[in-house]
């Protein structure tokens, strides 16, 4: 392992990050030691409307996969319309790979608060909820914690900070189901409802939680908001690229010498990445790769150029996604990568539509036949057709992102299927018949 060059450490980043391993971080007289509620007193300052500009002059988008326009996400609320608004934080982070909210939340939740509150203040709302994985006991606790910390203080509750402006906060856990991580899903969930996702229109912005107007998003995004205020729009955009500016947290996972989070400026490359992450493990070589967790299709070496950025991730035929980015080397088989990541979607699926529900369930039934020595050149045609039919024709992105491992792999890899099917590659598992309770 060598260390990063000087010209890699300069890809660095620190904007949500720079707090994390502070003494305490989270506690509420260390943040406001750190410019904490530094920029809730400015935000209160301005009208609502100029802030909801601000993020829109700021070109912030989306850090929970979509990229989409926050500014213009909170510009959909409408106004004078005499119903209640809700900002509702998606705290659900399933993706496999995806670790940089948990590590947020953990180190520095006041940031995540201030942000809610500004973010609040401006879409007019009184209301906000955080909604946590259920399986992240130790978040929602220090949560909870950081929460009753802000209304001690009167940073949250009525008349906040003198402005007349008014917000309560909840901290609410899920049940651990990644089909919650769907905005429309999670607001059913935190409706006290199965978590499912909903037919759209209408959007959340006019008929979200309640049937009320609503604001759906990411941790990373609203942690974003504070930071924003502070520096402004110009300062945020001297980050990133024209179109995809400001700082994203990356998490590295897999054959790299030190896993982790690195914060860096969007449109980072993997090999600059890589570097930073002190190269992969000794004996291992890079041979495909994910850019943004298991829904985004995969990428090969020879993408180690590429921007991480949500045109450049485009451009090679995959997307940003969560940058949850996993590593995976020659001596990793991405047909049983395939086949997990597989097994992961048909358990998580809701099962509500019949794409979805079927197709996971009958590609992960092909793909272990096929690593059980038992497949055929067929099986690779149903694999195909299987996404063929989930691709666009399932009720959220689940489907849509099950399909991702399944043709990419086909598309890069063809030829490891083919080694299993015609038995150049001894069978890695029982064939589907041999299983316990199999019929």
């Amino acid at each position: 392992m060598t260390a990063p060059s000087p010209a890699a450490l300069a890809k660095l980043t620190p904007v949500l990050t720079k707090r994390w391993l502070s003494p305490d971080a989270w506690r509420l007289d260390v943040y406001q030691q750190l410019d904490g509620y530094a920029a809730l007193r400015k935000a209160l300052s301005v009208a609502p409307d100029d802030l909801i500009q601000l993020v829109k002059d700021s070109g912030l988008r989306g850090r929970g996969g979509a990229g989409f326009p926050t500014g213009l996400k909170w510009g959909f609320i409408p106004q004078g319309d005499d119903k209640p608004h809700y900002l509702v934080v998606n705290a659900d982070e399933g993706e496999p790979g995806t670790c940089k909210d948990l590590p947020l939340m953990m180190a520095d939740p006041h940031s995540l608060i201030e942000g809610v509150i500004i973010a609040s203040y401006a879409i007019r709302a009184s209301r906000a909820f955080i909604y946590v994985r259920g399986e992240a006991v130790h978040a929602a606790r220090r949560l909870r914690h950081a929460v009753a910390e802000a209304y001690e203080a009167g940073l949250l509750g009525e008349d906040i900070l003198g402005s007349g402006f008014a917000l309560d906060l909840v901290v609410h856990s899920g049940a651990g189901a990644y089909i919650c991580g769907e905005e429309t899903a999670l607001l059913d969930s935190l409706e006290g409802f199965r978590g499912q996702p909903r037919l759209r229109p209408p959007f959340p912005a006019t008929h979200g939680l309640y049937a009320s107007p609503t604001v759906v998003n990411n941790v990373e995004t609203i942690a974003s908001v504070p930071y924003l205020v502070l520096g402004g729009a110009e300062w945020f955009r001297t980050m990133g690229t024209e179109k995809s500016p400001g700082p994203k947290i990356y998490s590295i996972s897999g054959r790299v010498n030190q896993p982790g989070q690195y914060e860096c400026g969007l449109g980072i490359t993997l090999r600059e990445l890589l570097e930073l992450a002190g190269g992969m493990l000794p004996g291992h070589q890079l041979r495909y790769w994910t850019p943004g967790g298991s829904s985004t299709p995969l990428l090969t070496d020879e993408h180690l150029d590429v921007p991480m950025d949500f045109e450049g991730m485009m451009s090679a035929g995959t997307m940003l996604g969560t940058t949850a980015v996993q590593v995976f080397s020659d001596q990793d088989c991405p047909v049983y990568a395939t086949y997990r990541w597989i097994e992961f979607y048909h358990h998580e699926s809701c099962g509500k539509c019949t794409p979805c529900r079927e197709g996971n369930y009958w590609m992960k039934q092909v793909l272990r036949r096929i690593l059980a020595g038992e497949g055929t050149h067929e099986d690779l045609d149903t694999l195909l057709d299987a996404c063929d039919n989930l691709l666009g024709r399932s009720f959220c992105a689940l489907g849509d992102g099950a399909t991702s491992p399944v043709t990419s792999s086909i598309k890069f890899f063809k030829q490891d299927y083919l080694d299993y099917i015609e038995g150049r590659k001894p069978p890695i598992l029982k064939p589907p018949s041999e299983l316990v309770g199999a019929h």
